[in-house]
C-alpha cells in the first residue's frame, strides 16, 4: 500500500491549517512554510474544497480555511478526497475487469483483502485531523492504546 504525494502534501497542509485555528490561510502562506509547489498545492486544495474539507474565501481577506472543526475531519475522508480509496481490492467487479486474474473463483486471498480494507478504513476513520495536529506521538499512543484495550 502506498499513498500518493497528494495525500502526503494534503495531510501536511491540513495539519498546518488545523494548527492555525480558524484563521484563513493563503496558498502563499502554506507553500512558503511547507516549501511545496504552489501549483500542486492549489490543485490539492481544490480537491479538498470539492470534498467539503476546506472552504475557499475570495477577495482581499481571502484564503483557505477548514470547513469543519479538525475533530470532525478524519484521515479516511482526506485520503478518499485525494486518492479516491484507502485501499484497492482488485477482486471487486469494477476493478477486476481491468486486470487478468484466472483464480477468481477459487481465490483464498479475497477475504484477506476485504478484511485489510475494513481494518484500514476503520483505523483511518478513527484518526482525526485534530489528533494529527496536536502531536504525532499522541496519535500513536492513542491508536496503540486502543489495540491494547481490545486485547484485555
Amino acid at each position: 500500500m502506498k499513498f500518493t504525494t497528494k495525500v502526503e502534501y494534503g495531510l501536511v497542509c491540513l495539519i498546518y491549517m488545523a494548527r492555525h485555528g480558524e484563521r484563513r490561510l493563503s496558498i502563499h502562506d502554506i507553500v512558503e512554510k511547507e516549501r511545496f509547489s504552489q501549483v500542486y498545492t492549489q490543485k490539492i486544495l481544490q480537491r479538498l474544497r470539492l470534498a467539503n474539507i476546506v472552504v475557499a474565501h475570495h477577495g482581499k481577506q481571502g484564503g483557505y480555511a477548514l470547513a469543519a472543526h479538525p475533530s470532525k475531519i478524519t484521515m479516511k475522508a482526506i485520503i478518499e478526497a485525494l486518492d479516491g480509496r484507502t485501499f484497492d481490492i482488485y477482486c471487486q467487479p469494477r476493478l477486476r475487469e481491468q486486470i487478468v486474474c484466472t483464480h477468481f473463483s477459487m481465490c483464498g486471498v479475497r477475504p484477506v483483502w476485504a478484511k485489510t480494507k475494513q481494518l484500514l478504513d476503520d483505523f483511518f476513520d478513527s484518526i482525526t485531523l485534530e489528533m494529527m495536529a496536536r502531536d504525532e506521538r499522541e496519535v500513536f499512543q492513542m491508536t496503540r492504546g486502543s489495540k491494547n484495550h481490545e486485547r484485555s
